[in-house]
C-alpha cells in the first residue's frame, strides 16, 4: 500500500552545499522531517553538481519519511554561467550585458528540455531564449527556429 503524503517542499540548494539553516531547516523542520538526514542525502547525490543551484522537490510522508528529486539547474542560472555574468540587466530593454549564440541556446534547451514544458527542442529553445532576452543578454546570428 503507498505511503499517504503530507506536504511537497520545493526549495532550490546549491550541490552538495545543503545544512540545516535557513532556507532547508526550517522549511524540513515544520514538516516533521530529518533535517541532517536530508542534507546527507542531498549532499551525496549532488556530489557533481557542487556549487551549481538544484531544483529538489520533497515529497514528505505522514510517518515523517521522505523522498525527493532533483531537477535540473534553472534557464537562467545556466545562462549566467554560460555567458559569465553575475546578474542579469536592471534595464534588459535598453542595457545588454552579454551575448549567445544560438548553438549555445540549443545546449541549455536540450538539457534542460526534461523539466520543460515543450515536446520540441525548438519550443523549448524559444523558451530560453525569451529567458535571456529578459536578463538583458543578446542573441548573435541568424534564429534557426521554424517560423511557420
Amino acid at each position: 500500500m503507498a505511503k499517504e503524503i503530507s506536504g511537497l517542499i520545493k526549495l532550490q540548494i546549491k550541490g552538495a552545499a545543503a545544512n540545516p539553516s535557513p532556507p532547508v531547516g526550517p522549511a524540513l523542520g515544520s514538516k516533521g522531517v530529518n533535517i541532517m538526514e536530508f542534507c546527507k542525502q542531498f549532499n551525496a547525490r549532488t556530489q557533481d553538481q557542487a556549487g551549481k543551484v538544484v531544483p529538489v522537490i520533497i515529497t514528505v510522508f505522514k510517518d515523517k519519511s521522505f523522498e525527493f528529486i532533483l531537477k535540473t539547474p534553472p534557464v537562467a542560472v545556466q545562462i549566467m554561467e554560460v555567458t559569465k555574468i553575475k546578474k542579469g540587466s536592471a534595464e534588459p530593454n535598453r542595457v545588454k550585458v552579454a551575448t549567445m549564440s544560438w548553438e549555445q541556446i540549443r545546449e541549455i534547451a536540450s538539457s534542460k528540455m526534461v523539466d520543460m514544458n515543450a515536446f520540441e527542442l525548438d519550443s523549448a529553445m524559444s523558451m530560453v531564449a525569451g529567458t535571456a532576452r529578459s536578463m538583458g543578454v543578446k542573441i548573435s546570428g541568424k534564429s534557426p527556429l521554424a517560423t511557420k
